[in-house]
């Protein structure tokens, strides 16, 4: 039963539903200022991600290369149809702010869409409970994803809580393959793994504080050619620098 894949899951649905419902109560003022404490937390999160990685070389090649790939097919703007669709069909049932420029608005759903769909750490805690059985890593990041769902829900609407749909989606594919994944792996091939997502949350991070606005949706590729890369780098070029 991935127990940690669901916490995670109705974290994001009932904080962004909860954020929808109530927000119309908390002030602007109040909601900025949380919005920069949850952008200091996800570049923290991926300081912290990033900090014990062991192949610098093949994380650089990922964020390249995962990046090139994901502006060549357009993911971006893929994901910004997506996003819109889901917009569309919330505002049939329950209205959206129309405070927030439209450019804005479609601009933070991407970030958050990116933040809770693809992050280093959610994709590392499902493989973890794919593996192991052990939810401690999503149960964990759960409580910051609630609290965070549900200050961008109050900014957002309803939208956000349907993030938690495709987020199912990607997590329980994830579950399913964790035990064909991950003992193809080497301890040093899942830090580079967790370092490329920390590399995600360094860069929404930075979005979610308008510091600079990183193409975080055409980003997404780098966390399926890192593992490839990081093996490879390990096999080839390693025991030529030795």
């Amino acid at each position: 039963m991935p127990i940690g894949v669901i916490v995670n899951v109705f974290s994001i649905f009932f904080g962004g539903l909860g954020g929808a419902l109530i927000g119309h109560i908390m002030s602007d003022e109040f909601k900025n200022g949380l919005n920069m404490a949850f952008s200091i937390c996800s570049i923290t999160m991926g300081i912290y991600a990033i900090a014990p990685m062991k192949n610098l070389a093949a994380v650089i090649f990922a964020v390249v290369i995962g990046t090139g790939l994901g502006i060549i097919c357009h993911f971006g703007k893929a994901i910004n149809r997506g996003a819109q669709g889901m917009q569309q069909l919330v505002s049939h049932f329950l209205s959206v702010p129309n405070k927030m420029d439209q450019e804005l608005f479609d601009t933070t759903l991407v970030t958050i869409i990116v933040l809770f769909c693809a992050s280093g750490t959610g994709i590392y805690g499902t493989l973890t409970e794919g593996i192991s059985g052990d939810a401690t890593i999503l149960i964990s990041k759960s409580i910051l994803d609630f609290f965070c769902a549900f200050i961008f829900g109050a900014s957002l609407g309803a939208v956000v809580s349907l993030i938690a749909v495709p987020q199912f989606i990607i997590l329980m594919v994830i579950f399913s393959l964790a035990q064909v994944i991950v003992p193809l792996t080497t301890p040093d091939m899942i830090l580079d793994f967790k370092a490329a997502g920390g590399v995600l949350m360094l860069a929404s991070g930075f979005r979610i504080a308008k510091i600079k606005m990183f193409p975080t949706a055409d980003m997404i590729p780098i966390m399926l050619v890192i593992m490839p890369i990081s093996s490879l780098w390990e096999k080839f070029v390693m025991p030529l620098l030795h």
